[in-house]
């Protein structure tokens, strides 16, 4: 009778065995291109996001990739090790379904494990469908090369997602021009190759294999436990927040008719040139209280994010822009740089997602280059970073607060839709347009947003001891009863503690961080009025 049930248990819980299960992708599920062993080269301008490598072989041929490079390194070799890992999870998968070779040409298919004896193609539509389960696994096991013809292409329907979605091909993969496929491919011992206008939303990864990518658009999907990118921590402004237009050691001159949203002024030198009726703020035609409040917070600011460690280095800085697609990271680029063409900064439908781009060198952009917001971005959650000088050539549209250490030039028909400072060099602008998300109401007196009283806070707050191990004490001398915000972040700009200070003197439980540099920030909810750095033993 035990053997009977054993019998019956097996039978019905075997179709369970059977059911498509996502392989474990491990380090892989963030390359969008990897060979174990072969070349990965590119022609042509293709957009990449996520990782590219090779363990054995070079990386050859590309732009700035919005992922990295790797080859031969310690990111590769892990990399390799978890690709056999998957691949022989997908190659044990049991197959339930027997499709024909030519698939596509409208046929639509459920979640499942599929298995192809032979070569396959792909033409025409190819449909997958969830039937509303974002869990539902598609697996389609290719005995032979599988090749697309031109403009074939996957879609996902009813709650498909291209995560849970697997190619396993024994051969070459080869897709015609203006293939659009979806999932994750694995090939063994052989080489993929995509052509023109080719569009994968997933990953294309090789065993043994030269890679091969032209003028395409590759990109790892979302979804399926991978994390959210909502960026660094955007830093906060105060008065330097009013201004669109600034320097803090320098002339800030226009010539034509320029039109700023937020105020105009410098902290050394005249401010000449601007119609009033065309800013809308304050022109500030010499030094004041405001413009020195701005002065010192910019210093602040331009430190806070110098030191915040970058995520993602892009390594061709002169070959920036031309349609590259950035998420919400902080980017470094270790050189003088040009913008060219366009730069697309995509949320990926996370409306407070932060950019932020740190350049180390100057900054230029060619005439009608631009930089394009998609899916949710923001111009208010963008700030660029540049140690150097900025030139923004004619007609050209940015979006982003510019913080400079250079002179800035803002040419004929130039667009910021944000704010452009500098904290040294001259400032001109020539019949352009900035236009800053400002709260003009909080920016309309002539002097800082709250009563030179509040805002000598900056020079009567005390944190202590620093370094600190258990305890952080801040004291605030006359403090008016007002209520205060201490923020404070670590180095990769993640917020960290967070607590409202409504005494002179307040304590802070610190004990809970491990060992390193944070920033701090003080505000009154209105201003930013003292930021810094802390040390924990």
């Amino acid at each position: 009778m035990k053997t009977f049930y054993t019998f019956i248990s097996a039978f019905i819980l075997a179709p369970l065995l059977m059911v498509a299960q996502a392989p474990t992708l491990g380090t892989t599920a963030q390359f969008v291109l990897f060979s174990t062993n072969g070349a990965v080269t590119n022609v042509g301008i293709t957009q990449l996001t996520g990782k590219v490598g090779t363990n054995n072989g070079s990386n050859t041929g590309f732009g700035n990739v919005n992922g990295g490079m790797h080859a031969g390194d310690t990111n590769s070799a892990q990399a390799a090790v978890d690709l056999l890992i998957a691949y022989n999870q997908l190659n044990a998968a049991i197959a339930t379904f027997f499709p024909a070779p030519l698939l596509g040409n409208g046929q639509t298919l459920n979640a499942g494990i599929y298995s192809i004896s032979a070569a396959a193609t792909l033409n025409g539509n190819l449909n997958l469908d969830a039937q509303q389960n974002p869990n539902a696994v598609f697996i389609i096991k290719i005995q032979g090369p599988f090749s697309t013809n031109a403009n074939a292409k996957v879609n996902l329907l009813n709650g498909a997602q291209a995560c849970n979605v697997f190619w396993k091909v024994e051969g070459l993969v080869d897709m015609a021009a203006g293939t659009t496929l979806r999932g994750t491919i694995i090939a063994n011992n052989a080489g993929i190759n995509m052509n023109a206008n080719d569009t994968l939303e997933g990953r294309a990864m090789t065993t043994a294999g030269a890679i091969s990518v032209n003028g395409t658009m590759a990109y790892t999907p979302s979804g399926c436990g991978s994390p959210v990118l909502n960026g660094p921590t955007a830093p906060v402004f105060g008065r330097l927040g009013c201004f669109g237009l600034f320097s803090a050691d320098g002339p800030v001159q226009n010539a034509g008719i320029t039109t700023v949203k937020g105020d105009v002024g410098a902290n050394v030198g005249l401010t000449t040139g601007f119609d009033t009726l065309l800013v809308t703020g304050k022109v500030r035609p010499i030094p004041d209280t405001a413009t020195a409040s701005a002065a010192a917070e910019l210093i602040l600011v331009y430190n806070l994010l110098n030191v915040l460690p970058a995520d993602i280095e892009l390594v061709y800085p002169a070959q920036f822009g031309r349609n590259l697609v950035l998420t919400p990271h902080t980017y470094v680029l270790n050189g003088a740089t040009a913008l060219t063409d366009t730069l697309f900064l995509n949320a990926q439908g996370v409306a407070s997602a932060v950019f932020i781009i740190k350049i180390f060198g100057a900054l230029q952009t060619s005439s009608y280059a631009k930089v394009v917001l998609q899916n949710g971005a923001k111009a208010e959650n963008v700030f660029w970073l540049v140690n150097g000088a900025v030139n923004i050539a004619d007609y050209s549209i940015l979006n982003g607060t510019v913080l400079a250490q250079g002179a800035v030039s803002l040419l004929t028909g130039a667009r910021i839709n944000g704010r452009v400072w500098t904290g040294v060099g001259a400032l001109t602008a020539n019949a352009m347009t900035s236009a800053a998300t400002i709260d003009t109401t909080a920016c309309a007196t002539s002097g800082p947003p709250t009563s030179v009283a509040q805002a000598l806070i900056l020079e009567n707050v005390t944190l202590y001891p620093n370094p600190f191990k258990q305890e952080l004490s801040i004291r605030i001398e006359n403090s008016q009863t007002q209520l205060y915000s201490l923020r404070i972040t670590n180095a990769l700009g993640v917020e960290v503690i967070r607590q409202q200070l409504t005494q002179d003197l307040n304590t802070v439980e610190v004990g809970h961080l491990a060992s390193g540099m944070y920033f701090y920030q003080l505000s009154n909810g209105t201003q930013l009025l003292k930021t810094g750095k802390l040390i924990a033993e």
